[in-house]
């Protein structure tokens, strides 16, 4: 499943999806949502484009969330999301595995203009499906959208409108 967010503020919301696979095993969180900065791709994407300082800031406000609710991966401190963060940066694009969910993985970029991120593309699936290999597969093809959405995106319905509730 491919899944735009747009930030707004201090929050990142999903805000369209295109799911790939009609049957079998499908991740389908609720239109809308708030991403869980701490242990989404979409979330370490956006993080990853902020200072560590800004980035710890918005998550404490948001909270880690309890572990139960997520994978067995996701990071319950500042430390373990931090190693995370750094890694992004490294790539220039946030993977997780089994870290919102169990048996789930996903990859995530920014969408940059002006130097600001104004939102994020993320692709995620079972893990079966969406290996390590795969998404090093996929990140050229993500990374080179989010670069072409970035420029256009004053135009776009989508990441060029006003900020939700300020229309």
């Amino acid at each position: 499943m491919v899944r735009p967010s747009i930030i707004d503020g201090d929050r990142l919301t999903w805000v369209a999806k295109a799911q790939g696979s009609r049957k079998g095993l499908r991740y389908d969180p609720d239109m809308g949502m708030d991403a869980r900065l701490s242990c989404t791709a979409s979330g370490h994407a956006w993080l990853l484009t902020l200072s560590d300082e800004r980035a710890m800031e918005l998550v404490s406000r948001q909270g880690f969330g309890s572990p139960k609710n997520y994978g067995p991966k996701a990071p319950a401190t500042v430390k373990a999301l931090l190693g995370f963060l750094h890694e992004a940066r490294v790539r220039g694009y946030a993977t997780i595995d089994e870290v919102f969910a169990p048996g789930m993985s996903a990859m995530a970029a920014p969408v940059m203009r002006g130097g600001q991120a104004i939102g994020v593309i993320s692709i995620a699936g079972p893990r079966l499906r969406l290996t390590q290999a795969r998404m090093q597969t996929l990140a050229p093809a993500l990374l080179a959208a989010t670069a072409e959405l970035g420029p256009i995106s004053r135009a776009s319905t989508l990441f060029g409108r006003p900020p939700l509730g300020k229309a």
